[in-house]
């Protein structure tokens, strides 16, 4: 049967937080964010590895963070790249390292700690299914075409022809590897994420369900809403 690597991206510097300190290792109810995204992963039955993609200079303080919580699925740690496509590469890389290309590979940013159960086994489910997957929620708002002056609009697009998309984003790890080599000979070096990287290609990607809970932690207001679904979430939601 194929394994299940996470892949945590980790490498960001917290800039937009406004912190010294980078954003996933900011400590929330006493315990870091990285660590709330691990217990996800380290929790979840289907899950057989994880490697962290991290800032460098931050490497031991994860390892200690990782022993103290448990973390023990945790395999490697490598340093991220000069974006989030060159990180993505480099945990890929290490995975190539340890695994076989046929497992799959589950990438997932390590500041969306209210990651469930739920949206890890469709992920993996639907990557079985099609050979990847995308997680996504509806676009419930009314969404507008800028002009070119980008002061308004004059046109509508249409909610439902769009998706929001979030992480874990799944992929046969040969299959991810292949693309990011494509990417590489067609000049593409700065994909905003793999779904992305995948659609410049002219490659299919397949929807897996999100949440609204699974929150990005990119700004204070962020960490404010983090503090309160941890106050006020049901038991199971974490399980």
């Amino acid at each position: 049967m194929n394994k299940n690597i996470a892949i945590i991206l980790a490498g960001g510097s917290g800039q937009r937080m406004g912190q010294d300190i980078p954003k996933q290792f900011l400590n929330v109810e006493n315990k870091p964010v990285i660590i709330y995204t691990l217990e996800a992963f380290q929790r979840h039955p289907n899950i057989d590895a994880i490697i962290v993609v991290c800032i460098e200079g931050w490497h031991d303080i994860l390892k200690a963070y990782a022993k103290q919580f448990g973390i023990d699925k945790l395999v490697a740690v490598v340093n991220g790249g000069v974006n989030g496509q060159d990180s993505i590469k480099r945990g890929l890389l290490k995975a190539k390292e340890l695994f076989s290309g046929e497992d799959n590979v589950i990438i997932h940013d390590g500041i969306r700690p209210m990651i469930s159960e739920e949206i890890i086994s469709d992920n993996i489910a639907k990557c079985n299914l099609y050979g990847n997957a995308i997680t996504v929620i509806p676009c419930a708002e009314a969404m507008l075409l800028s002009t070119e002056d980008g002061l308004g609009a004059e046109e509508e697009i249409a909610r439902n022809t769009l998706k929001r998309t979030q992480t874990p984003q799944a992929f046969r790890l040969s299959e991810i590897l292949s693309a990011h080599e494509e990417a590489k000979e067609k000049g593409i070096t700065n994909s905003i994420a793999s779904c992305t990287l995948y659609t410049s290609l002219g490659r299919k990607v397949y929807y897996s369900t999100g949440s609204e809970k699974n929150v990005k932690l990119t700004t204070p207001e962020d960490i404010d809403i983090f503090k309160a679904l941890l106050h006020t979430r049901k038991e199971e939601w974490m399980k």
